[in-house]
């Protein structure tokens, strides 16, 4: 239901590309890692992904599992809530692990929080947490980079500005982009967490290249198929 939502309402509130390195294939039990910077941003890659014929379990802030109606959703979908702080918080990544050894994708957000600015200005994927390294140890699984800009034009600063944004949006229809660079295998512990980081930024700058019409390519491939929207 998640993915069918973002892809209805995305199209609606902004002009949605997507772009993929040559060659990327989505092998099941991988892990996307992608940049956060928006609330706006989930619905954004989801309907990307969804173009691309892929629906992940979402790993997301337990928050959300309160909310009416989404929260029985996400329950029934297999989405992963994550309860930072709490004695709980282990159990995201052994839910994780289960779900990509079913041969799901699941996708995470390793900065693990929103940017704390209030423009809408991009910028590099901020210092990624443990938990993306933690679940590539426990399972040995390739990690996909999923860069995606521009979506701080939708929703972005203070509550005021992000409810300002959200209703002007559909008039607006900012142009949005996603980009998803080539499969890493994080193999050496020590910079685990520093090489998927390069890997989401370089498939970040790319997305950012498409918004400004100058595409800069990561160290992956040229882009070799492309869906826009």
């Amino acid at each position: 239901m998640l993915s069918r939502l973002a892809e209805a309402l995305t199209p609606v509130v902004g002009r949605l590309t997507v772009t993929v390195d040559a060659g990327v294939d989505f092998a099941p039990g991988s892990v996307i890692a992608a940049n956060h910077t928006s609330l706006a941003d989930p619905a954004v890659v989801l309907a990307a992904l969804r173009r691309l014929g892929v629906e992940p379990v979402v790993m997301a802030t337990a928050g959300l599992w309160r909310v009416p109606v989404l929260g029985r959703a996400l329950v029934r979908e297999g989405h992963i809530p994550v309860r930072r702080g709490d004695r709980r918080a282990a159990e995201a990544l052994n839910d994780a692990a289960a779900a990509l050894g079913r041969g799901r994708l699941v996708l995470i957000y390793a900065e693990g929080r929103l940017p704390l600015r209030a423009d809408v200005a991009e910028a590099a994927p901020e210092a990624f947490r443990s938990g993306l390294s933690r679940l590539v140890h426990l399972t040995g699984a390739p990690v996909i980079p999923l860069g995606q800009a521009g979506a701080r034009r939708i929703s972005s600063g203070s509550t005021v500005k992000q409810l300002a944004g959200a209703v002007t949006a559909p008039l607006r229809r900012p142009a949005l982009h996603v980009h998803v660079g080539t499969p890493v295998v994080l193999a050496d512990e020590r910079r685990r967490t520093a090489d998927a980081r390069a890997a989401v930024t370089a498939a970040w700058r790319t997305a950012v290249g498409h918004l400004d019409g100058t595409p800069r390519s990561g160290p992956s491939p040229a882009s070799a198929r492309a869906a826009g929207g």
